[in-house]
């Protein structure tokens, strides 16, 4: 039986005036979605797909954008018909979290933040439900049950900063949730969250899904979440739908090369690559905008690349015979959380708890765990950003926690940090330039501002940047850009020893694999050592000689990163693995099988060719 169309999008165009031109954010896409299904829209940042969602939500501001051609037919909750782009802006305040309900990328800025959560999601029903406050609590409370968060009635007194990502995720989930809409629109909900919250966030959406019988729009850079969660996928680039179609038949057969791309550029967790496919590997845009094709296939690009069992083994025999560049040794790192009115401490917040090991000169180590585990406080306490508690830290045999902040400045150069936001580690006020040359003055490398200039110019070429960026800021350039300018700051001090803080977690797929290739390239080059932080084990398995999984300030196992990830002793790593999308065509054909309410696919199969 055919399911009942929600939404209908024709031949949209959306555009934004950038100066003297026009610009088409959104460029002739039609699809249709039905109640109870799931369209993964998938693309990089820029690819047009939050735009079109802002289309549909009547949310793209003007000026500088305007929706300038196309239909977005909406079939009402009282089964009219109505076409979006014509609907007066007193009519879509209706449609709007009534009907159609959003789901942000960036919960803590589309949370008030003076405002307690329970109050937020409680302002959505009195508005469009009519009810009074107790009634509206009432709903609130249940709402806060059904999406899961701990303690419903202690959240409903809390405010968007005490409580974490994961939670704030679902508060807004809730607040989406709160006036039953038909359709659901989720703008990259997951993509800064831990594997495990993520994990918990889907399987929430989908029950939600299944109770409701609504249409989800779901966005996303990642095709690995698309195949947990889809049923149809949309491929946009540049605006445009370069491929759509049954979210198995892009898998199985995936028929555009960005398509390609997208599948082949996340790490895999089943083999040992020595370097990660990119868009440029299966197209390449020319100057006039056309694509040329390069005739490949995603399984014979992966294993093109592959690590054999023999060279891993060289590779281990060479790099454990080297000197020991950090030792750590029963770290501590504790935080106070709870004091007397006096000062003194009540309880502790152990971050890091007795943690120790070592690192080789030329290793990679990877530092794996959930938000809150202590990966990232004992990063910042090997860089002395943080004060230990106990233990003893050394570098090239040199004891550092205790040294003194005069002789340990001398050792900043050779030991780096590269952390998550590149944004905000970035002086919005300085030229790349300037920020880039910066260190090198403080440090008296270089001599003068002429020759700093030009290794400053030789640092941006081999980060992929111009050496017109000097005079550029960093507002001026994407994520993936401004995280270039950020490993190039840290290379200026031509440094030793560099961690890496959650670098890559909140960029595109693509994008991603760009920068990871870049840092192994730097390390071959410069033969740097590396901590590589992050919350994606698929991630730091790509990177890493070793790997440490820490859970609540410890050390939950180490070692070898693919000994590890193919066979882990811990439930927590094994949760970890479990909880990554690793979009195998049985995991799509088991979610698909669920979905409908069969034993397997094969039923379901059936059951489709029979209606």
């Amino acid at each position: 039986m055919e399911r009942e169309v929600l939404l209908e999008i024709k031949n949209l165009v959306t555009e934004f005036k950038s100066d003297d031109e026009f610009i088409k954010a959104v460029n002739d896409v039609s699809f249709t979605l039905h109640k109870g299904e799931t369209i993964g829209i998938v693309g990089e940042s820029g690819s047009g797909k939050s735009v079109t969602s802002l289309s549909v939500m009547g949310l793209i501001p003007n000026p500088p954008g305007k929706i300038t051609g196309g239909e977005i037919i909406y079939t009402t909750k009282d089964g009219r018909v109505v076409d979006l782009v014509k609907a007066p802006e007193s009519e879509m305040r209706h449609y709007r979290g009534n009907e159609i309900a959003m789901i942000f990328q960036e919960p803590m800025t589309s949370l008030n933040p003076v405002i307690k959560c329970g109050d937020q999601v409680a302002e959505a029903l009195i508005l469009h439900k009519k009810i009074s406050k107790k009634e509206a609590y009432k709903i609130v409370l249940d709402l806060f049950n059904q999406v899961q968060l701990p303690t419903p009635e202690l959240m409903m007194d809390r405010y968007p900063h005490q409580i974490s990502g994961g939670q704030k995720q679902r508060v807004m989930i809730a607040m989406a949730m709160s006036c039953n809409p038909n359709i659901l629109i989720a703008d990259e909900p997951t993509t800064a969250l831990d594997v495990t919250v993520q994990k918990t966030i889907l399987d929430l959406m989908r029950n939600l899904q299944k109770e409701h019988n609504m249409g989800i729009m779901f966005i996303t850079h990642d095709l690995g979440v698309i195949a947990e969660l889809a049923d149809k996928v949309v491929v946009m680039y540049k605006g445009k739908i370069v491929e759509q179609g049954h979210v198995l038949d892009i898998f199985k057969n995936p028929q555009h090369p960005y398509t390609k791309s997208l599948l082949a550029c996340r790490p895999p967790l089943d083999l040992r690559v020595k370097r990660l496919p990119v868009v440029s590997d299966f197209m390449i845009r020319k100057e006039n905008g056309d694509i040329e094709e390069i005739d490949r296939t995603v399984d014979d690009t992966l294993h093109s690349v592959e690590v054999t069992v023999d060279e891993r083994i060289k590779q281990h025999k060479e790099l454990y015979a080297r000197d020991k560049i950090l030792e750590i040794q029963n770290v501590k790192t504790w935080f106070p959380a709870e004091k007397t009115m006096f000062g003194k401490v009540l309880s502790w917040t152990k971050a890091v708890d007795d943690v120790s090991f070592d690192i080789y000169e030329g290793e990679t180590l990877g530092l794996v765990g959930e938000s809150g585990c202590g990966k990232s406080t004992l990063g910042r306490t090997i860089m002395k950003l943080t004060e230990a508690k106990e233990g003893k830290i050394f570098y090239k045999r040199q004891e550092i926690l205790r040294m003194k902040e005069s002789d340990f400045r001398f050792l900043r150069k050779d030991i780096q940090i590269i952390f998550q936001d590149p944004y905000s580690s970035l002086n919005p006020r300085l030229t790349v330039g300037d920020a880039l040359m910066e260190p090198m003055k403080v440090h008296k490398i270089g001599g003068n501002n002429n020759v700093r200039k030009r290794m400053v110019y030789d640092l941006l070429e081999k980060v992929g940047l111009e050496s017109k960026h000097f005079y550029r800021y960093p507002h001026e350039f994407s994520g993936g850009q401004r995280q270039r300018i950020c490993i190039a700051r840290a290379l200026s001090l031509n440094p030793k020893f560099i961690i890496c803080d959650e670098s890559v977690s909140a960029l595109d797929v693509s994008v991603q694999a760009q920068v990871l290739n870049l840092l192994n390239d730097l390390k071959k080059e410069f033969k740097f050592t590396y901590i590589f932080i992050s919350h994606d084990l698929s991630v730091v398995k790509f990177m890493s000689d070793r790997m440490v999984v820490m859970n609540q300030g410890k050390i939950e196992e180490m070692g070898d990163a693919d000994e590890i990830c193919n066979n882990p002793t811990s439930d927590y790593t094994k949760k970890l693995i479990n909880s990554i999308p690793k979009g195998r065509i049985e995991d799509i054909e088991k979610h698909l099988s669920e979905k409908n309410g069969v034993h397997s696919f094969g039923d379901w199969i059936k059951s489709t060719n029979s209606n």
